[in-house]
């Protein structure tokens, strides 16, 4: 059985000044860089090792990513966070009072996409990769409303949403027989 370890980036400035960032980016926080260097540190201590690693195209994952591991990656736009279209940059006020279901539809006025879409862009993305034989155990990062939209796909979401998607949140996929398990989420923050 397979493995795939999906994750959040770490906290940006668009984070902490709770900014909507989908597909526009801003830099890791140093706060984000030492969430970063615990997920390390927490794959070395549980002795995890990858065969390959992925990551958004957005800096925000690259960065975090290049400070969990120095082994080469392929970045993906399929890995990137939903679009938000005229709300991207804007402030998440705007967000609020939203549920998973007004999600689906709510940021095409604004010339953003489904959560529909991104949830399928991420699916084919994620078993795209772990159909490769060579691909045993793989770390992918990404974003949170990615992942999100991702579970879905496999699972109602809502009991871990209530938990958190927190920066460096780590989404543990088990591949089997061309599906996905979640095993765990692991949330070092």
């Amino acid at each position: 059985m397979k493995t795939l370890y999906l994750m959040r980036h770490g906290e940006t400035l668009f984070n902490v000044q709770k900014k909507i960032q989908g597909w526009c980016d801003s830099p890791l926080t140093e706060n984000g860089i030492q969430q970063a260097k615990k997920v390390k540190e927490y794959f070395e201590r549980e002795g995890i090792m990858f065969d390959h690693a992925y990551s958004s195209t957005s800096e925000r994952c690259c960065d975090t990513l290049e400070l969990i591991t120095n082994m080469p990656y392929t970045r993906l736009k399929g890995l990137k966070e939903n679009f938000y279209g005229e709300l991207e940059g804007e402030s998440e006020r705007l967000n609020r009072h939203l549920t998973p279901k007004d999600c689906e539809t709510f940021y095409l006025q604004f010339g953003g996409e489904s959560s529909n879409t991104t949830r399928d862009r991420m699916a084919a993305t994620l078993t795209n990769i772990m159909e490769k034989d060579e691909n045993q155990c793989v770390l992918a990062v990404s974003h949170s409303g990615a992942c999100f939209n991702y579970l879905r796909s496999v699972q109602d979401p809502m009991e871990e949403l209530k938990k958190g998607f927190g920066n460096c949140c780590i989404f543990v996929y088990k591949y089997d027989k061309h599906r996905f398990f979640l095993e765990k989420v692991i949330r070092l923050q």
